[in-house]
C-alpha cells in the first residue's frame, strides 16, 4: 500500500465523511430555522441562506471525494 493510499484512508476520507455530516447538519439546521419561524421573513431568509450553504458544502464534499476516487484509480493504473 503505497503512502497516497495511506492518507487517504487514514486522513482524508473520515475529513470528508466528518465535514459531509456538519453541511447535512447546517442544511437541516436552515430547514429548521425556515420552519419555524414562517412569520418571520428575516428568520426565514437566515434559513434559505443556511440551507444553501449546506447544500454547496454537501456538493463540495461530494466533488471532493469523486476527484479522489479519480486520482486514486489513477495512481493505481500507473503503479
Amino acid at each position: 500500500m503505497n503512502i497516497m493510499a495511506k492518507v487517504n484512508d487514514a486522513i482524508l476520507n473520515p475529513l470528508i465523511i466528518l465535514l459531509f455530516a456538519v453541511a447535512v447538519l447546517y442544511f437541516l439546521y436552515g430547514v429548521m430555522v425556515f420552519v419555524q419561524n414562517q412569520d418571520n421573513d428575516k428568520m426565514m431568509g437566515d434559513g434559505k441562506r443556511h440551507m444553501f450553504w449546506g447544500i454547496v458544502g454537501i456538493f463540495l464534499m461530494l466533488a471532493v471525494g469523486g476527484i479522489l476516487r479519480v486520482l486514486e484509480g489513477l495512481a493505481s493504473k500507473l503503479s
